[in-house]
């Protein structure tokens, strides 16, 4: 890890972009105390789902080094890379893609310290709190990164890092090249919606889904009687008391203001802004528990329309961040997540998909059983063809090779 001195930097816009932390629904919103948070967002069970499912997919893609053989196909070397297979001391190769995933999909962006040994080598990565981290910006258009300190990343004050020493990851960069822009943006007004919503619901039937109301006189009443009868009546049949028997006297009666669960369509809108969220992240609706899943001979393609709209910019997002930051080109060596555990099928699918491979002289039988994580066997390396297929030009013009004897 190399510290620089301080130079004379500018800061770059916060890693949240140009937005509040505090998101209002509408122009006055905050003044009336109708806030979302970011503590609102992730309760969503939409957003959480979101990224999780989205953290989760990819953190379980292996990474492995590649280089491109004598023949032009990318091959697994026989190198292993030990800061891929433990980036750190605290976690294994899958909780540190997802937490790396999960810091860019909540912030917009990801920050990954490399720390090196005597010898320069890069032993370790440490994926930093994007909200102790700020890019700076030297007169001569140099990038650095000012570091709060963070006992367990091994950051003992604070200090300024050179854009060598920090692997950047961001989404969508829409207002400043440095400053990734969190799909969270753009889901806040719906994701809050429903956080309001649930809390609402919440609070509705902490009261045994009696609504809230007025106490009613026939009569004028003075202001601490008013007063008196009202501190009474939540003390008595509010909250922990709600449900309990109510005697009214004078005339008075209760009539209740709030619409109930019905009248203000609670689960349509429930549903409506769980849709959005989901559109912002490019996940299908149904992989996160929002409408109906598809049918079984429909999921596979479903699966691949989520690889491709959602996941695949993701996966090669954080493939080139990681060849950049440890020093592949990506032309002829590059890191490589094995796609393999994303895009596993069903026992009856995956030995159709084989057979037609094999069949249409695509894949070995060895590589088949490769495929299905069973030994080779001897022969199985060869593609098989029939005797009766000819090259087209000699089927036209009617040359066909006299047969040859087939040696033992």
């Amino acid at each position: 890890m190399t510290v620089t001195r301080e130079k004379a930097l500018q800061t770059v816009p916060s890693n949240r972009g140009w937005w509040s932390v505090i998101r209002e629904a509408f122009g006055g919103a905050w003044q009336k105390d109708v806030r979302v948070t970011d503590q609102d967002l992730i309760a969503s069970p939409a957003v959480y789902s979101c990224i999780a499912l989205i953290a989760n997919d990819i953190g379980k893609l292996r990474a492995r080094v590649v280089e491109v053989d004598a023949n032009g196909i990318w091959a697994e070397t026989k190198v292993r890379s030990e800061v891929l297979a433990r980036p750190n001391h605290y976690q294994n190769h899958i909780q540190f893609k997802q937490w790396w995933l999960t810091s860019k999909l909540r912030f917009g962006n990801a920050y990954a310290l490399k720390h090196r040994d005597d010898s320069g080598r890069i032993v370790r990565l440490h994926v930093l709190d994007p909200e102790r981290v700020t890019p700076l910006i030297t007169e001569d258009g140099g990038v650095y990164y000012r570091l709060k300190a963070d006992q367990l990343f091994g950051i003992p004050s604070e200090l300024t890092v050179p854009a060598s020493e920090i692997i950047h990851d961001r989404m969508n960069c829409m207002f400043h090249p440095l400053v990734g822009v969190s799909p969270l943006h753009a889901a806040a007004i719906a994701a809050g919606i429903g956080a309001k919503i649930q809390d609402n619901t919440l609070k509705f039937f902490s009261n045994r889904a009696t609504p809230s109301g007025i106490l009613v006189a026939p009569g004028n009443i003075g202001r601490d009687t008013a007063l008196a009868i009202k501190e009474d009546w939540q003390k008595g049949y509010t909250g922990e008391n709600s449900g309990k028997v109510a005697v009214f006297g004078d005339g008075m009666k209760f009539e209740p203001m709030s619409s109930n669960a019905v009248d203000s369509q609670l689960i349509e809108t429930l549903k409506w802004s769980d849709e959005r969220v989901c559109s912002v992240f490019h996940v299908p609706a149904y992989k996160v528990g929002v409408g109906q899943a598809p049918s079984y001979n429909n999921i596979e393609a479903q699966n691949r329309a989520y690889y491709s709209d959602c996941l695949q910019a993701r996966i090669e997002e954080l493939e080139a961040a990681l060849d950049d930051g440890l020093g592949y080109n990506g032309h002829t060596i590059g890191i490589e997540l094995d796609l393999d555990g994303l895009m596993r099928m069903d026992s009856k699918t995956h030995m159709e998909t084989l057979k037609i491979g094999v069949d249409a002289n695509l894949l070995t039988t060895n590589d088949g059983r490769k495929r299905l994580n069973l030994p080779p066997l001897d022969g199985g390396d060869t593609i098989y063809m029939q005797q009766q297929d000819f090259p087209l030009n000699q089927v036209r013009h009617n040359k066909l090779p006299a047969p040859q004897e087939v040696q033992p």
